[in-house]
This record gives C-alpha cells, sequence and structure tokens, in this order.
C-alpha cells in the first residue's frame, strides 16, 4: 500500500471553484480492479486504514466499475465486493462496460459471449471453474450453459443491481465519462460505460467534477473537469483509488 499524496495544484487564478463533498461526509473511490483481488484486498485495507485515521464521517465507498476480466480472480473479486459493509456506511457499484457484457452473456446472447471471451472474459470464465480443456473443448453454446450454470445466482444479482452514476455534492462518479454538453439526467447508459476520447478531450465544466475509470493511464489523469483513476490493475499491478472529504482529495494505492 503506498500514499500518493495530494493533487498538485494550478495558480488559483486559473482555477475554476474547488468542488466539494458535502460536510460530514468522506468518499472513496476505487478505479478499474479487472479480476485482481489480490489488489482489491490490499487496497480496501489501506482504505479501512486511512479512514479511521481521519477521524468520524459518514463514509461511502464507490467501486466505479470493471470488476471482472483480464486478471486472474473475477469472481473473487464480485464476492469480496458483495461483502462490504462496515466501516463503509454505503457501498455503491457502478456498472462498467465490462459488466455490462458479461450480464448479456449470462442473460444467454451468444454474440455478447463471443464479445466477451475477445475482450478479457476468458479470465473471468476460468474463475469460475471453466478452464483448460474443459473450456477449451466447448462450443459457445455449451460454453453459455456452463457459464451460466457456474455463476451463482447472489453474482447475477449483485452485477444487475450495478448504478450509472453517483452524485455526491459537487461530484459526479461514472464508470468512463459523460457526453459533453448533454445534461446529466439525460446522459445514456452507453456513454457512462463505454465513452472515451469524446469526453477525454472535452475541457468544458460537466455541471459537476467527474470522477472516472475505463481509460487507462500510467498515474492518475487529473485535470481541471475530471479525474480518471484507472491505472490498469490488471497489467501493471497498481490499483488506484481516490479520497474526497470537503475540498480536499487524495490518493492511496494498493502494488503487487
Amino acid at each position: 500500500m503506498s500514499f500518493l499524496g495530494f493533487f498538485k495544484r494550478r495558480p488559483a487564478e486559473v482555477l475554476r471553484p474547488q468542488p466539494k463533498i458535502p460536510d460530514g461526509r468522506r468518499v472513496y473511490a476505487i478505479g478499474d480492479v479487472h479480476g485482481r483481488d489480490d489488489l482489491f484486498a490490499r487496497l480496501l485495507d489501506g482504505i479501512v486504514r486511512d479512514n479511521a485515521a481521519r477521524g468520524p464521517a459518514q463514509t461511502t465507498l464507490i467501486l466505479l466499475g470493471d470488476l471482472v476480466d483480464r486478471g486472474p480472480d473475477s469472481a473473487a473479486v464480485i464476492e469480496r465486493a458483495m461483502s462490504l459493509g462496515a466501516p463503509f456506511d454505503r457501498v455503491h457499484l457502478l456498472i462498467g462496460n465490462h459488466e455490462e457484457v458479461f450480464l448479456k452473456a449470462l442473460d444467454g446472447s451468444i454474440e455478447a459471449l463471443r464479445f466477451f471471451t475477445r475482450i478479457g472474459g476468458e479470465q473471468t470464465i476460468n474463475s469460475y471453474g471453466i478452464v483448460g480443456d474443459d473450456y477449451l473443448t466447448l462450443d459457445f453454446t455449451q460454453l453459455s450453459k456452463r457459464l451460466r450454470a457456474a455463476v451463482p445466482a447472489a453474482h447475477v444479482e449483485f452485477l444487475k443491481n450495478g448504478e450509472d452514476q453517483i452524485e455526491v455534492g459537487d461530484f459526479l462518479f461514472v464508470h468512463a465519462g459523460v457526453r459533453p454538453g448533454v445534461p446529466l439526467m439525460l446522459q445514456r447508459a452507453s456513454d457512462l460505460r463505454w465513452i472515451r476520447d469524446e469526453f477525454l478531450d472535452d475541457e468544458r465544466d460537466h455541471g459537476r467534477f467527474v470522477v472516472h475509470g475505463h481509460t487507462i493511464t500510467e498515474a492518475p489523469d487529473e485535470r481541471e473537469n475530471r479525474l480518471g483513476i484507472d491505472t490498469g490493475a490488471f497489467r501493471s499491478g497498481v490499483l488506484t483509488a481516490a479520497g474526497f472529504e470537503m475540498e480536499q482529495r487524495w490518493l492511496l494505492s494498493a502494488t503487487a
């Protein structure tokens, strides 16, 4: 676990008003876990310690989506996420694009299952016990049946109950981003889960300071209107979280 410190600030004259979390509340957001249960467990331990050191507050934990795929332990990540409670007063899961495809595959879509296996879903399928020759010899129709039988109903229900956006004070937490120029209440799920360059390249005020994952950067990507915290845990061995309280924000990370 490492503490990355406070964000650097530009001179005050060029800053927009600092976004603020309501008094008495503290929020932690975790970027894309992608099957790295080892890092997820380590980062959660660090967040619990950090939260205790900062004193009493109503504490919310937000998982920014893409718990699954690419890394080796997606099933364990979902199980751990389902167990989260104290010391967090509220826990929210945002649906990432990988959860979207996984759920479609679990609903029986062969097309979605084919796509799922191309974007890191093979590792998720393996984490549910369908491995080796057992995995390789199944056609997609057979694989669909096996996968739906292997994934616990509680895991499916947990993912289906995920949200698309969370507002806390002046902050908006989403998986991928927002469609610039579209009111937050009119945002489409497809953009909140999948958008990339149109959002990343836009410097306008979106009405809230946007905290997101989805797009991998070597280090957290802080801009005037947004903060990206997907540091590519499945390949970099670095899983990142951000903490927010009043006008203060800070970073924590877990490393392999």
